[in-house]
Order: C-alpha cells, then sequence, then structure tokens
C-alpha cells in the first residue's frame, strides 16, 4: 500500500485544501497511472475526534486516517494512532514539550511518534543532534518530505545512514496539487489508525517519491 503519511487540510491553520479536493486530486494522479491508496491527515496542534471522513473515503476509494503534528522543544513531530489517553496525557498545543517525553507517551499508550523533516534548516532534529542532544526513542523519522528545500531531504537521508534510522515518505502538502508527491509504501494492509501503527511496528516499509509508483496508465 502507498500512503501519503504528512498532508494538512484546512483544520489546520495554514492549508488551503479540503480533504475532499484531495480525494478528487488523487483521481487525477492515479489516471496518470500512479498507485495511491491512502493519506494521513496530520493536522497542526490537534487531533480532530469530531470529524468523520468515512464517507468521503468510500466515495473516492480512498483510505483516509487521521493524526497529528505537534511542535516541540526539538522540531515537529508527527503521531500515528491517536489515543484519547494520549491527548489526555500530552498537551497537543504545548509547543515546548520535551520531545523525547512526547515519543514515550505515544508508545505508552498506542500509538507511534515520528520526528517530521528532521532535516529541515534551523528546526529539524538533525539540528538538535548536532548540538549534543540524545533521542534513543527515535527509530523511524521522516526521511521523505514533499515541502523540504534544496538539501534537507539529503540531511535527513544521512541521518538516517548515520543512525541506523528507518524512513516514511510525506508530500507535508497544503495545496490540492502538492498531496502525495511523496509516500510510503507499505507491505501490510492498511484499514485504520491501529493497522498503521502495527505497520510501522513492522518495520516493513520504505519511503518513496511519487513517481516511484507509476503504474500502466489508465485511459481518461
Amino acid at each position: 500500500m502507498y500512503l501519503d503519511m504528512h498532508s494538512h487540510s484546512v483544520s489546520s491553520d495554514d492549508s488551503r485544501a479540503t480533504v475532499e479536493q484531495y480525494l478528487k486530486w488523487i483521481q487525477v494522479l492515479r489516471k496518470r497511472g500512479h498507485v495511491v491508496d491512502g493519506i494521513v491527515l496530520t493536522e497542526h496542534r490537534k487531533f480532530d475526534y469530531d470529524k468523520d471522513y468515512a464517507a468521503l473515503a468510500n466515495q473516492y476509494d480512498v483510505v483516509v486516517l487521521k493524526g497529528s503534528e505537534l511542535d516541540t522543544r526539538y522540531g515537529h513531530v508527527l503521531v500515528y494512532g491517536v489515543t484519547e489517553p494520549l491527548t489526555k496525557d500530552i498537551d497537543f498545543g504545548n509547543v515546548a514539550m520535551d520531545t523525547r517525553e512526547l515519543l514515550k507517551a505515544a508508545r505508552q499508550h498506542g500509538a507511534y511518534a515520528v520526528p517530521a523533516h528532521p532535516g529541515r534548516f534551523g528546526i529539524g532534529l538533525t539540528e538538535y543532534i548536532q548540538q549534543g542532544e540524545i533521542f534513543d526513542d527515535v527509530h523511524i523519522v521522516e526521511r521523505l518530505n514533499g515541502g523540504s528545500r534544496k538539501g534537507e531531504n539529503e540531511r535527513a537521508w544521512e541521518l538516517c545512514d548515520d543512525k541506523g534510522y528507518l524512513g516514511v515518505g510525506g508530500s507535508d502538502a497544503h495545496l490540492t496539487s502538492h498531496i502525495c508527491t511523496c509516500l510510503t509504501r507499505f507491505e501490510a494492509k492498511i484499514s485504520n489508525e491501529a493497522d498503521l501503527v502495527e505497520a510501522l511496528l513492522s518495520e516493513q516499509f520504505q519511503p518513496v517519491w511519487l513517481e516511484d509508483t507509476t503504474n500502466n496508465p489508465t485511459s481518461e
């Protein structure tokens, strides 16, 4: 399965794309011959318990999962498999939280936390590791990010090679046409957030560019 692990809808304060616009664009990508199975909505500093995208997901035949992207003292972190106990234990709006506490709390509550765009200049995990910070609970990072500037994905790649981290891919889309520029190819079938956490724990995945998913194009 190919999932975009990092995307933002209008529920995030800096995105202009609706979920339906993303799903419509995925139909365009499929007609161009790309394989896209689903997206994960990682809204900023929140988790949308009140939003149900099942009807849209069924209408467009796209898996739509929900997660979060949290700001922490040591960069941004993507959280998958968010549970109610986790949201009670961790203040999702606290931009000064210790990344290490979030990583531990996520696993304790059945979720999984992954540092986002670790090669990003100024705010990526690489910066803090170079300053001497240690993150023993990091095993997976976002290796490919569709919104990264020149050199940032390369830094993430180098970090993974140096530390032995596994990597996922996500578009970091805030605009409709940016969705699925980067994805993660999973060996497992994923239908819900719990499946996604299990797939991450399995370590059977790899980051890919959209172009790597090309299938035989269908007719327009």
